[in-house]
């Protein structure tokens, strides 16, 4: 893990407008323990579920987590299953929440998810539409590269179609061809699990974000490591490619 630097004072700390986090780490958690790696899963949902309401407590404004990325349907079927089951019951359980003013937005490729699946998250993101307070990005069947390619495609209709000339594309509107469109890049982006790679996560929208990488499987991930990870990003100089 990264040596942190010396802490700020509470009312000088500076929050992340957004943060990106790759929950990795819950097929080792589970191993770990002799457990079957749904059973890490499982830990890892709850984890999300607290780390969400920290986040909503403290001021963070947007979250994006990488839950099921386009290639991880080359896992085992009884563990891609365990991982729908739990999206089904977050899914169930997100209409009890609507108290928390926290908003629900699912980006990815929804079309081969299951039907029910597909269901519940337009209910979810419609139940929570209005709300003003934190805004989680559920990535889900998502992949970085696919990302870009369909908002390429999507430009090039509008090109072929007469509504925009292909000079009119610019960072701006390549921006608002995306699933994040109208948010703000990720500030800072954590790696719990200790891996040194983006994964395909963000690839677009990550261009200047803080990487933060920690030793700690997602599963064992508190809202003490996320306090960790702001302090060394408060201890960054954020020079946007300036002096």
């Amino acid at each position: 893990m990264p040596r942190f630097f010396a802490s700020k004072k509470p009312a000088q700390r500076i929050l992340p407008q957004h943060i990106g986090i790759i929950m990795d780490g819950n097929g080792r958690w589970a191993k770990k323990r002799g457990l079957p790696r749904k059973a890490g899963h499982s830990k890892g949902a709850e984890t999300f579920r607290t780390i969400t309401q920290y986040c909503q407590d403290i001021g963070i404004k947007y979250l994006t987590v990488y839950a099921f990325s386009t290639e991880n349907w080359k896992r085992p079927q009884d563990e891609v299953n365990a991982i729908m089951d739990l999206l089904r019951d977050y899914l169930h359980n997100a209409f009890s929440h609507k108290d928390d003013n926290i908003r629900s937005i699912f980006i990815g490729d929804r079309q081969p998810l299951d039907e029910d699946i597909r269901d519940l998250m337009a209910q979810a993101e419609e139940g929570s539409r209005d709300a003003t307070g934190l805004t989680v990005n559920v990535a889900l069947n998502y992949g970085g590269r696919q990302e870009i390619v369909q908002a390429a495609q999507k430009l090039a209709r509008q090109v072929k179609e007469g509504n925009i000339s292909p000079e009119d594309i610019d960072e701006e509107r390549f921006a608002s061809a995306l699933y994040t469109a109208g948010q703000p890049d990720p500030d800072l982006i954590i790696r719990p699990s200790g891996e040194y790679r983006i994964s395909n996560f963000l690839l677009w929208q990550c261009a200047y974000a803080e990487f933060v990488i920690m030793d700690t499987l997602w599963p064992d991930f508190t809202s003490k490591h996320l306090d960790e990870a702001i302090e060394i990003y408060n201890g960054r100089n954020r020079r946007f490619g300036g002096i």
